[in-house]
């Protein structure tokens, strides 16, 4: 065999070679799971991050008057679930982003000076009064329209009387039963008590069975009192798996209709009243829309501009000496937290920064 013949060989001998192990690594690479296998899931989707400032909301406590006998099942005794559902949904509104939430402690504080009662969580006229104090854009009031046992398969024995009893103490049959919460949530402008949107969110525990808080279906704590569903054991019992369900449902929902939200615009001035080293007390407070939280530019008024024919001032000349962040406010007043090159004095000028 000639010698060139043999190299010709040898040459297409290893280009085949080459063409098999390529398409052999992208059929490897294409090729589908092999039976059994865990799917591999698509990362959760994340809230688009808000164009422009965010707004400012504050979340009531949810009223929860129609499951009010359900909840006394599940725990034994009256709990406040309205205040832990809103606690969540708070928690879930901050993790995500699109809005600037208010500390629960300013709006306790405003429920308390202004006597609100617990109807006033389901009136959008009284929502719109805490808002305006509270200097929000809107608020965010609910209903919690569900919440236990989904019992449509299982049969209650022992007389109507164990509808009182806790769950998984006697009465009930054996049959496991999923848990479901049912939350309403309204959104509500501050300037005109318009209901801006209305969600609603249901949640269903992922498992079942014959208690919604685990063995005996045991609860506590003062009647009333606020149950804590912030802890990682109330999560696990199936109750918390639909709850946890139900916020984070209502919690996307109201992420949407944030970039819809109107801001309400707030300004105001006045007149630093009083200074001891970096404490300020203005003479502005609620009732022109400061709120804690605010920064307010405190400036001086170094010149004036008259006209020349009539003398009237036509302008005054301020120089900034820094801000100021409001730490109390009351109606007539508000104290805040110097910063910048100062010393401040009584008189000079506290305005609403501008957005």
């Amino acid at each position: 065999m000639p010698r060139r013949y043999r190299l010709v060989c040898v040459f297409f001998s290893v280009l085949l070679l080459c063409l098999v192990f390529t398409l052999t690594g992208q059929a490897q690479q294409v090729a589908p799971p092999q039976q059994g296998a865990a799917p591999q899931s698509a990362p959760a989707a994340q809230p688009a991050a808000p164009s422009g400032p965010k707004k400012r909301v504050a979340v009531l406590n949810f009223d929860y008057a129609t499951v009010m006998t359900e909840v006394a099942a599940v725990f034994g005794t009256n709990q406040d679930v309205g205040k832990g559902i809103s606690d969540l949904l708070v928690t879930k509104l901050v993790q995500d982003g699109q809005y600037s939430v208010i500390e629960r402690n300013a709006i306790d504080k405003i429920l308390n000076e202004q006597n609100f009662a617990n109807s006033d969580r389901v009136d959008p006229s009284s929502a719109a009064k805490i808002g305006r104090i509270l200097g929000v854009d809107a608020v965010i009031m609910g209903t919690i329209t569900q919440f236990g046992r989904d019992d449509k398969n299982t049969s209650i024995g022992a007389g109507a009387a164990s509808v009182t009893r806790k769950f998984g103490i006697g009465g009930f049959s054996s049959k496991n039963s999923k848990a479901v919460v049912g939350v309403t949530a309204r959104l509500v402008d501050t300037t005109t008590a318009e209901i801006l949107a209305a969600v609603t969110g249901t949640g269903e525990s992922k498992r079942s069975g014959t208690a919604v808080l685990g063995a005996g279906g045991g609860g506590g704590g003062a009647g009333g009192a606020g149950v804590d569903m912030g802890t990682s054991n109330f999560a696990q019992t199936i109750i918390g798996e639909a709850v946890h369900a139900a916020v984070d449902s209502v919690g996307q929902q109201l992420d949407e209709k944030a970039s819809g939200l109107p801001t309400r615009k707030v300004e105001y001035s006045g007149v630093v009243a009083d200074a001891s080293g970096n404490t300020l007390i203005l003479n502005v407070g609620r009732t022109v829309g400061v709120h804690v939280g605010d920064v307010i530019e405190i400036s001086r008024p170094v010149r004036t501009v008259k006209d020349p024919t009539t003398g009237k001032v036509l302008k005054t000349i301020t120089s900034t000496l820094g801000t100021a962040k409001v730490t109390d406010v009351d109606d007539g007043s508000c104290t805040a937290t110097f910063t910048g090159t100062g010393p401040v004095k009584v008189g000079d000028v506290a305005k609403s920064q501008q957005q």
